[in-house]
């Protein structure tokens, strides 16, 4: 593979012929070698659930059982909800550790507060609490209390998070088809239960398993984690800064912080100003902090931390030569990073007990101890940095502009400034005149099978030329930012007329002097929540069904079993949702129609795939056409 089909970001490209020059081998090399990948896990048509295995069913001819005879579409469907289960997970155990955390803050036993008494008190009033004469201590305590009576819930009643959070209609719809969750980790362990050998073969059964485990996602991972961290570090505003690998500084100790836990990161911020002097004692200007994928995110968000990149960078980070540190805790790292650093200077520094590589530095991350672990990987840092090798590095000049920070909050205070009375109403209006077709979030990751930040890029640009108004998190949101459509320059270079106009409007109104971006960044994977709570205030605006508003979603170059479970909450929110690589189901024709098709009869929403960005954006659009059609508009 040359290298320009391997990315369209200049500074990745130029990183990858630098690996190449420097004979270290990279993610790209690895898919190379892999090639050609499993035709019978590609098709989802793999077994290897028990040891009887592994089994595979051949979809031209024989054998058309497993050897406990599990037909194409049981072991599909059974794949698919392990995988769902294994993405929820993921999410569910960040937002237990953020409750966790929380409760510790309230009993003053971290170093962490209650930064957003705003959120607090929206978070405790959703859940019904009285909020006056309480003091923010007494609040926060109790939501905790609730959240953790979700994770012990031993009745049959759905989790309190989610009947708190989600729309009446949706709720209905969810207990009619018998998928509203209980209890978060009894939800995962029966799913693991019905998908193991010999318990569910039915696989529409198990395709309702999976909703279900969308749901504890959405509301046990997604929200719950979202709702905490706002709460604890405030919610994001607007803020400016910059993207790609060219923000990292010759001269300075250079940290990039990597995974999805704001927990530590912010302390990162917080102990990379502190320690500025140190770095100057040793010889540098400073300290340049920057993120990547969802860590990157939150700390972009909320401190203006800029980003050096998304899922396919991390290891071109460390071929740039300049990194002293490349600090990590949970989800989308690679354990190739302490190969590749061995190769370098770089120290590669894992903090959580559950994410440990061979070759990389441990420093353990704990709550009680979050300053004295910062502390400790930042003088790391300034050491490595003393032993440098100038001679090996190359730091790319590409960076963009990245205005980020939109929460739903961010978004409806822009609105305001059009019409402090109602903020939504200017949004609606332009909906319905057609001056912004519709909306859709773009989400989810990158992908070594496709051409980096390709799918995600030419989609959204096919979609701002309709008029679509865009909103963006996770690795997503970093390939956009380094494309330039984090910016005004964005609006003014690739929205179409009507939603140029818009843009522009509520800009100047806000006194920026200037358009909004046309895409408005909403955080990290776990802010996808945001875009729910989005579409839930329009729903409620317009009094109609979620699954009726002219949307969408689309995760344009998907990895992680995250984002399938991301996009089967999506799916039972009733939205479209657009996957740019073909999921392991097409082994089996019934799982297939089920997911593209049957599925809107039952919740609203369907799975859409279209490998071809364009062709995809028409799709999207000619189906938020058909929203506006019923909807009279």
């Amino acid at each position: 593979m040359s290298n320009n089909l391997k990315s369209i970001d200049s500074a990745s490209v130029e990183m990858i012929e630098k690996a190449r020059q420097d004979k270290v081998e990279i993610v790209w090399d690895r898919w190379e070698a892999q090639q050609p990948q499993c035709g019978f896990g590609e098709l989802g048509i793999c077994c290897k659930i028990c040891l009887q295995g592994p089994c595979r069913i051949n979809p031209f001819g024989e054998p058309k059982h497993g050897i406990c005879g599990a037909t194409a579409d049981t072991i599909v469907a059974r794949n698919l909800l392990r995988s769902v289960t294994g993405g929820t997970a993921t999410h569910v155990d960040h937002a237990y550790e953020a409750v966790e955390i929380l409760g510790l803050a309230v009993e003053g036993k971290v170093p962490y507060g209650i930064k957003d008494i705003g959120k607090l008190n929206a978070v405790a009033s959703k859940l019904g609490l009285e909020t006056e004469n309480r003091t923010p201590q007494e609040l926060a305590e109790k939501i905790v209390k609730i959240a953790f009576g979700d994770f012990g819930n031993s009745s049959g009643n759905p989790m309190r998070w989610l009947t708190a959070t989600a729309p009446a209609e949706r709720l209905e719809v969810w207990k009619n088809l018998g998928i509203l969750p209980r209890n978060p980790d009894r939800e995962i362990r029966a799913a693991l239960h019905q998908s193991t050998m010999g318990v569910d073969a039915d696989p529409v059964n198990l395709l309702l398993a999976t909703a279900k485990l969308g749901l504890v996602d959405g509301y046990a991972g997604l929200h719950l984690g979202t709702d905490i961290q706002d709460i604890v570090f405030g919610t994001p505003q607007p803020v400016k800064t910059e993207a790609n690998l060219g923000v990292l500084k010759p001269n300075c100790v250079n940290i990039v912080v990597h995974g999805h836990i704001p927990f530590f990161s912010e302390k990162m911020v917080e102990w990379t100003e502190k320690l500025e002097e140190e770095a100057r004692l040793a010889g540098a200007e400073g300290i340049q902090l920057a993120g990547m994928c969802c860590t990157g995110n939150e700390v972009l968000m909320r401190q203006g931390i800029p980003s050096a990149g998304n899922y396919l960078n991390q290891e071109l980070a460390i071929i740039t030569g300049a990194v002293d540190a490349l600090v990590v805790d949970v989800q989308c790292i690679m354990p190739s990073l302490a190969r590749i650093a061995a190769c370098y200077h770089t120290k590669v520094i894992t903090t959580m007990p559950i994410a440990k590589m061979p070759g990389a530095e441990h420093v353990e991350f704990t709550p009680h101890e979050a300053d004295a672990c910062a502390q400790k990987i930042v003088r790391k840092a300034i050491e490595a940095y003393q032993s440098r090798d100038r001679s090996r590095v190359r730091i790319p000049d590409y960076k963009a502009e990245v205005w980020g920070g939109f929460s739903v909050e961010a978004i409806v205070g822009a609105l305001k400034s059009v019409n402090p009375e109602d903020p939504l109403q200017p949004l609606v209006e332009n909906i319905k005149n057609g001056n912004i077709l519709g909306a859709v979030g773009v989400v989810g990751c990158n992908n070594v099978k496709t051409t980096q930040d390709y799918n995600t890029v030419e989609l959204v640009k096919a979609l701002l030329k309709e008029n679509v108004l865009v909103v963006a998190t996770g690795c997503a949101a970093h390939g956009l930012g380094k494309a330039g459509l984090l910016n005004p320059e964005g609006t003014k270079k690739y929205a179409g007329e009507g939603l140029k106009a818009v843009l522009t409007a509520v800009g100047n109104a806000a006194g920026l002097n200037d358009p909004l971006p046309p895409v408005l960044h909403m955080g990290s994977c776990v802010d996808n929540s945001r875009i729910e709570d989005l579409l839930a205030a329009l729903a409620g605006y317009l009094g109609v069904a979620m699954k009726d508003l002219p949307v969408a979603a689309s995760a344009p170059e998907l990895h992680h079993e995250k984002a399938l479970s991301i996009g089967t909450w999506a799916v039972a929110l009733g939205v479209l949702t657009h996957v740019g690589l073909v999921p392991p189901v097409l082994g089996s024709p019934l799982m297939t129609r089920l997911l593209t098709s049957d599925l809107e009869q039952l919740v609203g929403g369907k799975f859409y795939v279209e490998t071809d960005p364009v062709k995809a954006a028409a799709g999207i659009a000619e189906h938020i056409r058909q929203k506006r059609r019923v909807l009279g508009i």
